[in-house]
């Protein structure tokens, strides 16, 4: 397991997650502006997560949105700007990708405009059929 600075821990404890703080990042993503608490908070609850705190406070965060038998979506992967660039993400993957209750799951799938490199260095790649993957969107869910 990828080690963590000192002052970092990472944590697993769903209990833990703070929809407040999470929600303080999200809504301004390029991924989800504008994102409501309550989704956040509902997401959260409805996934499996994993985070990095400093001093207390939530700093990172990964979930993934699973049905533990055959596929996983990693979602809202985030690291605070100031704490970027001390392996805090790359240690998260690693715990998501260890988790004992995500071994054996044939698709993983993720969307990103600019981590590419990261998820790389983590196994992932391009669908190798990008003609039979589609997706479902919905431009005013968070509006």
């Amino acid at each position: 397991m990828n080690a963590l600075p000192d002052g970092y821990e990472l944590v697993g404890d769903q209990a833990r997650i703070d929809p407040v703080a999470t929600h303080a990042y999200l809504s301004r993503s390029y991924w989800s502006p504008g994102i409501a608490p309550e989704i956040v908070a509902k997401g959260i609850a409805n996934s499996l997560c994993v985070a990095v705190f400093f001093d207390g406070a939530l700093v990172a965060l990964a979930r993934v949105v699973t049905d533990y038998t055959t596929m996983a979506y990693l979602a809202d992967v985030y690291v605070l700007e100031e704490h970027r660039g001390r392996g805090l993400s790359h240690a998260m993957l690693e715990w998501l990708h260890t988790h004992p209750d995500l071994q054996g799951l044939r698709r993983w799938v993720l969307f990103t405009a600019d981590a590419h490199d990261l998820y790389a260095a983590h196994g992932w790649t391009a669908h190798p059929h990008p003609e039979r993957l589609m997706v479902r969107v919905d431009p005013t869910a968070f509006a």
